[in-house]
Order: C-alpha cells, then sequence, then structure tokens
C-alpha cells in the first residue's frame, strides 16, 4: 500500500511531467482503470488510452507548474496549484485545485481537476 507521502511524490511528477509534455510520463502514473475529469463537469476520460488522448492535446513547450499546497491522507492528495501554458505569442495561466485518489499499487486511480474559463489568466 501506498503512504500519503509516496502519493504527494507521485503528484510531483505527475507536475513535473506535466510541464515537460512528457504524456508517457503522465499516461504511466495511472491505473489501468483510472479515470480523470479535467475540469470538473466536462468528459470523464476512462483508462489509459482515453486519458492518453486527454493529456496529448496539452500545448507543450516552456510549460510550468506551481504548487501553492498540498494535502496528502490516507490514499488521497488534493492541491492547489497553478499550470502556465507556453502558446508561443502567449503564456495562459490557469489557476486549479486538483484530487487524485490512489489505488494499493500506488497508481492514481482517479483524477479530478476544478477550474473554470474565470480561473484562466494572461501569464
Amino acid at each position: 500500500m501506498s503512504t500519503p507521502e509516496d502519493n504527494a511524490k507521485t503528484v510531483h511528477r505527475y507536475l513535473e511531467f506535466a510541464a515537460a509534455g512528457n504524456v508517457d510520463g503522465i499516461v504511466d502514473l495511472y491505473a489501468e482503470d483510472a479515470t480523470v475529469e479535467d475540469p470538473v463537469g466536462g468528459e470523464v476520460h476512462i483508462g489509459r488510452e482515453a486519458i492518453r488522448g486527454f493529456y496529448s492535446k496539452v500545448p507543450t513547450g516552456n510549460n510550468s507548474t506551481e504548487v501553492f499546497t498540498l494535502r496528502a491522507l490516507g490514499n488521497e492528495v488534493a492541491w492547489y496549484w497553478a499550470l502556465t501554458l507556453d502558446l508561443g505569442d502567449n503564456r495562459l495561466r490557469i489557476d486549479i485545485i486538483s484530487t487524485m485518489t490512489f489505488n494499493d499499487a500506488g497508481k492514481i486511480a482517479a483524477m479530478k481537476a476544478y477550474w473554470t474559463p474565470e480561473n484562466v489568466t494572461s501569464a
């Protein structure tokens, strides 16, 4: 069984991979039957192939992440963070609250991201 500390480390790896646009690295963190709901209320991506399709649409470039607060308890982690995307001529920042639930093997079983268009600004 993974510990809260292990799960927090996985979140940090996820953020590193997200900033680098490393889709394979991100997908490998997920369980085979995992779900991604980003943003909450949108389409739920089920399974690694659907999750790969979702993350492959994220722009790659000089992206960055910043964590403001993170809480890891039991098999869940919640954190408030910002993703800054390099879109060539401009940069966008999305302020996000995310949650992840982990299975006993330490793989991400579910991820939810809470943000709306009001949380997107020019960076």
